[in-house]
């Protein structure tokens, strides 16, 4: 008996490529076809218009010869006595009928439609006595006799009466099938479409030849792209290109030369991370070594002190360091913004610093309206941006000062988060560069790493927000400015309730 199949054996069907997947496009291909569509397309229309041409050409020649019989035929109707009318003579007759490819017929008619000579069964013109005597001369008209297509040519002949009254008309036509007309113009089609197949081709040919050649410019560039090393970011020389590629070529070289910065960039954080890492690693392993050695327990533990205290500065080294790479690396284009209380994150923030202001002696304040105060941002990053920005104003803020954290907004159009300290403040020559990595400004004591404000500078720029520096316009003492950080956020724009989406006060 056979067994069932195990489940994991059977034969694995990948899924279905999603509908609105991505397909690569070739742009060869693409200009061929809108290349050969359109030709594809007129070519059968213009063998129907050559068709349509090589008739009405093949028609005029006959036409003419028509008009000719018709005309020595109205000229041997005569009227006799006023009551007859001669018939054609037999070796006419015979000349009128002299055709080897096709059928020719005649008719006479006299003034009341009797029969005078040539066809019975030939058809008739339909046209009213006015018609008759108004067009003259002699006209044309298709029509089918005996089951066949014939081209006929009539006219109307006056026949004068002796009585001096007014003249009769009789009727002269001559028809002829349209055999020779059909190979004229079946001739005139194989003389124009036969050339047409052997054009065509070579066309089609100088065509494939011309794009390939149009677009060896692009394999050209992408050799010269390939064959640059991994560390070449120079730009692409523009003169070397067609003019329609020089767009794309200087958007590639806007791009290399943005991915240069950035490298460089991340090469010289690389480096200064590096060298300020040297340091609180150095001082710790000198302090160990040091513990190691002593006997007397004060001196060990004042080296175990300065052990904790230089852990403590490389692990707020390493927190910084790793808070910058996230903001660094946050996704852009509002992903992960939400519609957020300033004030209320403000407060939570304030909060989590007020047990370390007591420890410094210095009196942590919050100021915020009394109504909420809702901009889109990360909760997140606002945290670490105000964290860091309390975290600087109590290092540098003497002990008996205060530190003052500030929402607010001119109900407009922006809202302002400030943070404002009674410390020795910033020079105005230094407030740009304070917002550089590993930047310290030179004279001071305080313990940092010169990273948090460059952390602010980012999660600034994130959100939209402006950094800007002042003197503390509340400070008391002329050797103390303080200084006031303020950040500048672009309020949303108002939006019906329902539409709103609930703020978050995390």
């Amino acid at each position: 008996m056979t067994q069932p199949q195990d489940a994991t054996e059977l034969e694995y069907e990948p899924p279905a490529p999603d509908a609105d997947e991505d397909i690569q496009h070739s742009l060869f291909g693409e200009i061929l076809d809108w290349m050969l569509a359109p030709l594809l397309l007129l070519w059968p229309m213009s063998i129907a218009i050559t068709y349509l041409v090589a008739k009405s050409i093949a028609n005029q020649p006959f036409d003419h010869a028509l008009e000719d019989s018709v005309t020595v035929l109205a000229q041997q109707v005569r009227s006799v006595d006023g009551k007859r009318v001669r018939s054609l003579s037999g070796s006419a007759r015979d000349i009128l009928r002299a055709d080897d490819i096709d059928s020719v017929y005649f008719q006479i008619q006299g003034p009341r439609g009797e029969h005078i000579d040539g066809d019975r069964d030939m058809p008739q013109p339909v046209l009213d006595d006015e018609d008759k005597t108004s067009s003259g001369g002699v006209r044309f008209r298709n029509d089918s006799m005996h089951g066949a297509p014939v081209r006929v040519a009539f006219a109307y002949v006056q026949l004068e009466r002796s009585d001096g009254s007014t003249p009769q008309l009789a009727l002269v036509q001559v028809a002829e099938t349209l055999e020779k007309r059909g190979q004229l113009a079946n001739a005139i089609i194989k003389g124009v479409i036969l050339p047409q197949f052997i054009v065509l081709p070579i066309v089609l040919a100088l065509v494939w030849f011309a794009l390939a050649r149009g677009l060896s410019p692009l394999a050209q560039l992408q050799e010269r792209i390939r064959a640059r090393g991994s560390e070449d970011l120079s730009p692409i020389a523009s003169n070397q290109v067609p003019e329609e590629i020089s767009p794309l070529v200087r958007s590639l070289n806007e791009m290399l030369s943005r991915l240069s910065l950035t490298i460089d960039m991340q090469k010289r954080f690389i480096a200064d991370a590096a060298h300020q890492m040297r340091t609180p690693l150095a001082g710790m392993r000198m302090q160990s070594e040091l513990a190691l050695r002593q006997t007397d327990n004060g001196e060990i533990h004042r080296s175990l002190e300065q052990l904790a205290k230089s852990s403590e500065a490389a692990t707020r080294l390493v927190n910084q360091l790793l808070a910058l790479a996230r903001a660094e690396n946050q996704p852009q284009a509002g992903s992960g913004m939400l519609a957020l209380d300033l004030g209320e994150l403000a407060r939570a923030v304030v909060q989590d610093w007020v047990q370390a202001s007591f420890a410094q002696q210095i009196d942590l304040g919050f100021e915020a309206p009394a109504d909420a105060l809702h901009i889109h941002g990360n909760p997140t990053m606002l945290r670490e941006l105000l964290s860091n920005l309390i975290d600087n104003a109590l290092r540098y803020t003497p002990a008996g000062g205060s530190v003052t954290v500030r929402v607010r907004s001119d109900e407009l159009e922006h809202a302002y988060l400030e943070v404002e300290d009674t410390g020795p403040g910033i020079a105005q020559g230094e407030r740009e560069r304070v917002f550089e990595r590993f930047y310290r400004i030179l004279g001071n004591t305080a313990e940092g790493s010169g990273l948090g404000l460059a952390i602010v500078r980012e999660i600034a720029q994130q959100h939209g927000a402006e950094v800007d520096i002042f003197s503390n316009p509340r400070a008391t003492q002329p050797k103390l400015p303080g200084a006031l950080f303020r950040l500048t956020f672009p309020l949303p724009p108002a939006s019906s309730d329902e539409d709103e989406e609930p703020p978050y006060y995390g």
